[in-house]
This record gives structure tokens, C-alpha cells and sequence, in this order.
């Protein structure tokens, strides 16, 4: 899904950035300095900054990514977003 997001970014020319976790001996991780919780994907066109966690249908939200969003959200000018399949409207008419 995060995946499909990307590509209609890119298609409607916003500039993206996202992380992807690395193997290591025992399982996957993504290196991290600072709070956990970041959303997965940041898009930018500007004048729009976008935020975007991405979920399953029936993901599990974490605390951590609640309170980044929550936060992200009362910046001036930022957007926030928690997207899940069903929302595949309402991303197409946040990045169009």
C-alpha cells in the first residue's frame, strides 16, 4: 500500500522521502537518533508539507506515531495524516 502511495506522489510531482528498514543477524530494524513513532513518509510540494503514516486495514497504530501526528498537527502550514486502504480517496484528493 505505502508503495502505491508513493507512486501517486510521484505521478502528481511531490518530492518524497522514506525509510526502509534494514536486515540485520536477527530481524529488521530501522536505525533511528531521536523519538521513535516518525512517520513513514514525508512529501513535499510546496507551499505543502505532508505527513503520512501508513497502516494496514487493521494495523496497530502506536503510541509513538499518535503523539507525532497529534504533534506534527499543530505546526503551522504541516499536514498529518494516518492512511489506511480505505482512505484511497481522500489521498488522491490530498495529492492532487
Amino acid at each position: 500500500f505505502q508503495d502505491q502511495v508513493i507512486q501517486l506522489a510521484r505521478l502528481k510531482g511531490w518530492l518524497i522521502h522514506a525509510q526502509r528498514p534494514g536486515r540485520t543477524k536477527d530481524s529488521w530494524t530501522t536505525a533511528i537518533q531521536g523519538n521513535p513513532g516518525w512517520p513513514d513518509l514525508v512529501l513535499l510540494r510546496p507551499p505543502r508539507l505532508v505527513f503520512a503514516e501508513i497502516k494496514s486495514q487493521k494495523g496497530e497504530v502506536r503510541l509513538e506515531q499518535i503523539v507525532w501526528l497529534e504533534d506534527l498537527r499543530e505546526v503551522p502550514g504541516v499536514e498529518a495524516y494516518l492512511w489506511r486502504p480505505s482512505d484511497f480517496d481522500e489521498i488522491v484528493a490530498v495529492l492532487t
